[in-house]
């Protein structure tokens, strides 16, 4: 079926009352990555279980469908294997070797709206090169117990007792986009998820 105009319209008026009102043009960009609680703060752009590629336009300030001359960008694989978006207050430089945009995060948790904002434990970097471009991601999850799925505190329960989901995380990423080349690079633990948000947290 083809994705019209039209579509990409409705999904996208559909997208924005699926956020509050009352943060229809909250600057998520420029939130501190920080809680008040010293947790890692993310925004949520692709609820997990989504196939359509959601974005914040941190210029006009809404999530938007993303598309490509004309059409909704839908991935054509396995939905999201978690919840998407992205580490506020943080920018990779590619001057510096980054991609120019606010740093990837994936939490694996429970099914979580457009627009949530979560305080999140990270427990793996997941270190890509997208068509030679650096592309990491930060593998986390939610700090509240009640929205986990996997028990898993640090990178070590998470290589131990998930191998099998760590695989799959690998696979999606390599395969979800057919555009690009998508290589693993390496692993690393929460230490050095840690130091990649540092290394890229910039001031609100």
């Amino acid at each position: 079926m083809k994705t019209t105009p039209f579509i990409i319209f409705f999904l996208s008026f559909l997208l924005l009352f699926s956020c509050k009102e009352n943060e229809a043009d909250k600057d998520y960009y420029h939130l501190p990555t920080y809680s008040k609680s010293k947790n890692v703060q993310a925004v949520v752009e692709i609820p997990a279980g989504t196939n359509h590629k959601i974005e914040y336009d941190k210029i006009s300030r809404k999530f938007v469908i993303d598309s490509t001359e004309g059409k909704a960008r839908i991935i054509d694989f396995l939905p999201y294997l978690g919840n998407y978006g992205f580490i506020p207050s943080t920018y990779s430089d590619p001057e510096k070797g980054g991609d120019g945009d606010a740093l990837d995060v994936l939490i694996l948790g429970e099914n979580l709206a457009t627009g949530s904002v979560v305080e999140i434990i990270p427990i793996a970097l997941l270190e890509l090169s997208d068509d030679e471009e650096s592309d990491n991601k930060i593998i986390a999850i939610p700090a509240e117990e009640k929205n986990r799925i996997i028990k898993a505190a640090n990178f070590d329960d998470f290589s131990t007792k998930y191998p099998e989901i760590r695989k799959m995380i690998g696979t999606w990423f390599e395969n979800y986009d057919l555009n690009d080349e998508v290589q693993i690079l390496r692993w690393t633990g929460e230490e050095a998820a840690k130091k990649e948000i540092s290394k890229w947290q910039s001031l609100p």
